[in-house]
Order: structure tokens, then sequence, then C-alpha cells
């Protein structure tokens, strides 16, 4: 029986044994993948699903203050409970860097269960 697969990989990479592109094999990662997708999708550059993604790259050139950080914050929210309900957002964190005053962090930390399983990760991305 051949190789099972859920999606593809984010970040893209080619696939090792020649298929088009690596994908995932487990559900955790599936859905760290589709979390990212979301995340670093625009709405509107989907094909017939306009309002799939985030307008977090609208915040990138403005001021790294909390009302951005509110915003930030609001657009993950609605993406994530209109795309993927079955994932809680347990923490979401959005902070100046501390390396760059231009630089705003986001941290989602999240848990998905399924009835029987329950599992726990996060992701990091900088605007």
């Amino acid at each position: 029986m051949g190789e099972t697969f859920i999606n593809i990989q984010f970040p893209f990479s080619d696939d090792a044994k020649g298929k088009f592109l690596e994908m995932n094999k487990t559900t955790k990662k599936a859905i760290k993948a589709d979390l990212m997708h979301l995340l670093m999708t625009n709405r509107g550059e989907r094909l017939y699903l306009p309002d799939f993604g985030t307008n977090l790259r609208k915040y990138i050139f403005e001021q790294n203050d909390f009302e951005t950080h509110t915003g930030i914050k609001s657009e993950i929210q609605s993406s994530i409970d209109k795309y993927i309900p079955n994932l809680k957002i347990t923490e979401l964190k959005v902070e100046r860097s501390d390396s760059n005053e231009h630089l705003a962090v986001v941290r989602v930390d999240y848990n998905v269960s399924d009835d029987a399983f329950s599992s726990s990760d996060f992701v990091i991305i900088e605007l």
C-alpha cells in the first residue's frame, strides 16, 4: 500500500522523491501547515475563497503599538474561527521585537482536540 499524505508542508519545499512538493504525513504537522497557510495568505489571494487568509501585511507599515497589536490579534482570531474551527487558541501574543523596534512578533499557542486525542503546539511569525 502507498504512503498516505494529508496536505502540503509549509514552508514549501521540493520533494526529494521527485514529487512536486513535500507533503505532510502526520496530523500535527498538517494542522500547523494549515495554520501557517491561513496566516500567510492575503485575503483575496485564493481563488474561489476570497475571504480565506488574513490581512496581516497591512500592519507592516503601521505603528508598532497597542492599537496595531490589537488589530493583528483580531485579524488572526477571526480567520482561525472561520477556517480552522477545531483549533483553539490558548494564547495569542503580539509584542515588539527585542532586536528591532519596528518588528512585531506574533506567537499563537493552540490546542487541537478531536474528542479522543489532543495536541498542543505554537507558531511564531514576524511582521
